[in-house]
């Protein structure tokens, strides 16, 4: 029988192929009291398993070490997260406090500990570290495998005669972890189907890099396909369809290899000048994560970074904050990984509501409206300013921006300067070295994008992020399931003040530029151009699909038809045109 899931479309392309099936991979746990004198002993039991895992992610990472692959970094990236979390005391602490004074078998303590840090993650604000609840989620179920000693739930396939499998293969699991994903890197998979995860899940993220097609968040999909069943993963629309008839088989077997020749011409443009027709030149800059992510920018013809996101830095660390020396070669490596190319380094945008702020546990009703990104970083001074300073310090190794994130008010504002200023004295009194800056701020809440004139006056650049300021400006949350389809970078409120933010900053002749999803949809790319955006900022593996649409543009066709598109009721059908 035929029939079709829907999910979230995270990474682009088609994978046909005989489904490998890996049912929901969560273990049943036994919970039975010790006895006081048993204790220490799964104690032991608990840090033999987690010393298992971590070795296990060390294996990974080194067997990743030499790989030449430009997607290797991605899976890097996800490896450390992990292994972060798992050295994480606090959570190490908080299970030996079950076993030790509640007196519960190992596996019972793990997943009651599990339980209340998810409870932490769900409040949290920022999708991205959100996400992060299933990387915790996946560390646990290794811990428990060790400790019930059962092998990992994903299959090796038997391969034909030849070494290979003797039909493409598909896997469709509830959720995947590092060592999963590593059988994409090694071609043993063609694309992959999860029943969890968002567009910001590690999953999502690596998929992308590696380019393999994928959707995730397809609910029952590890329920409902069988093994071995003949499926279609479309991942531009986030559709699986299982069984398709031949009709529809042939019709996905010819996008597919469209799709390879559409890859293959998208290679050659690499090297090539981001050129409008009318000479227009486009700045394309690339979202990064950690200091390693700069070979994928620069392999795809990347200008600079135009977004370095540093919670990566702060997270999972049970509350011990990264010091001055610890930025400062994180950044530091950024800047000379880039060759010269500017860097431009966001401070940190996290809030009271996360856990590696573990002096407030204020309760949030509403964590997105609460003490994040520079409202948090102005509350902790001592953390900002050793932000500050390991930025500051970096920019002597090269061109380096800093980035403020969430800022509405002129008080914050005033606030920024003044912390920059101490933080250059300090370093001044020290002697240290270091370099200029420019510093700009994100436009992602509505009352900045409303006074933008009076931020074009005190900062040097700005900055279009369009994930919050869509979720700000609609007053939707996009992870929220039940509201997410009213979440659109299409409504016409998003689009005036984009429009408005773009203008404005022209006017001041003050560089703009957009870093949100939005700059990465090359199905916007045209009415961005028409709206006078001159610099995008994106994943790496976006920015060759929009170099495409930026060659074949002309942005002086284009200015009528972008005003008549954000003046329009329904942009999206004039956008579609």
């Amino acid at each position: 029988m035929t029939f079709t899931l829907h999910g979230q479309a995270v990474s682009r392309g088609v994978a046909i192929g005989r489904a490998v099936l890996v049912a929901s991979s969560r273990l049943d746990v036994a919970h039975y009291f010790i006895a006081p004198e048993q204790a220490q002993a799964e104690v032991a039991r608990l840090r033999h398993a987690r010393d298992t895992v971590a070795e296990e992610i060390r294996r990974l990472q080194h067997g990743l070490a030499h790989d030449e692959m430009e997607a290797h970094t991605e899976l890097a990236a996800l490896l450390e997260v992990h292994l972060m979390l798992l050295q994480d005391e606090h959570l190490h602490e908080g299970v030996k406090h079950w076993v030790l004074e509640r007196h519960y078998n190992a596996e019972w303590a793990l997943t009651a500990q599990l339980e209340q840090v998810a409870k932490q993650f769900d409040e949290m604000a920022d999708p991205y570290l959100r996400e992060r609840k299933a990387d915790l989620e996946q560390l646990v179920e290794r811990m428990l495998r060790v400790l019930q000693g059962v092998a990992s739930p994903v299959p090796s396939p038997a391969p034909a005669e030849d070494g290979k499998p003797a039909d493409p293969l598909v896997l469709v699991a509830h959720d995947l972890v590092p060592a999963d994903m590593l059988h994409f890197k090694q071609g043993v998979f063609a694309g992959f189907v999860t029943d969890v995860g968002g567009k910001t899940s590690h999953t999502a993220i690596v998929a992308r890099s590696l380019d393999i097609p994928a959707v995730v968040g397809a609910r029952n999909a590890s329920q409902l396909v069988q093994q071995d069943d003949w499926v279609i993963v479309d991942g531009d629309a986030g559709v699986l369809i299982v069984n398709p008839t031949p009709m529809v088989l042939a019709e996905y077997g010819y996008k597919q290899r469209q799709g390879v020749i559409e890859r293959e011409r998208l290679a050659r443009i690499k090297n090539t000048p981001a050129v409008t027709l009318d000479g227009e030149r486009i700045e394309l800059l690339a979202n990064i994560e950690q200091p390693e992510d700069t070979l994928p920018a620069l392999s795809v013809g990347a200008v600079g970074v135009g977004l370095f996101r540093t919670e990566f830095l702060f997270m999972g660390r049970g509350g011990r904050l990264p010091d001055e020396d610890e930025q400062y070669d994180a950044y530091r490596r950024a800047v000379e990984g880039m060759h010269g190319l500017p860097v431009t380094i966001r401070t940190v945008d996290v809030g009271a509501d996360k856990p590696l702020d573990h002096h407030r546990r204020d309760e949030h009703l509403n964590p997105a409206l609460g003490l994040r990104a520079i409202r948090w970083s102005l509350a902790e001074p001592a953390m900002f300013l050793t932000q500050l300073r390991a930025i500051l310090r970096a920019a002597a190794h090269g061109k380096v921006n800093v980035l403020i994130p969430m800022v509405a008010h002129l008080s914050e504002i005033r606030q920024v300067q003044a912390m920059l200023a101490k933080a250059r004295e300090q370093l001044d009194r020290r002697g240290a070295v270091y370099g200029p800056v420019r510093v700009g701020a994100m436009i992602e809440v509505p009352a900045a994008a409303l006074a933008v004139r009076l931020f074009v006056r005190h900062f040097d650049f700005l900055s279009i992020g369009t994930n919050d300021l869509i979720q700000y400006a609609l007053a939707i949350d996009r992870v929220d399931e039940s509201v997410a389809h009213l979440y659109d970078p299409l409504h016409p409120a998003v689009l005036r003040l984009v429009a408005d933010t773009i203008a404005v900053c022209r006017e001041a002749g003050k560089p703009v530029s957009v870093c949100g999803e939005m700059a990465g949809d090359a199905t916007m790319t045209r009415l961005l151009l028409g709206l006078g955006l001159r610099s995008f900022s994106m994943h790496p593996t976006q920015i060759l699909p929009v170099k495409q649409q930026v060659l074949r543009s002309d942005t002086r066709k284009l200015r009528a038809w972008a005003q008549n598109v954000i003046a329009s009721d329904e942009p999206a059908l004039l956008l579609a045109d």
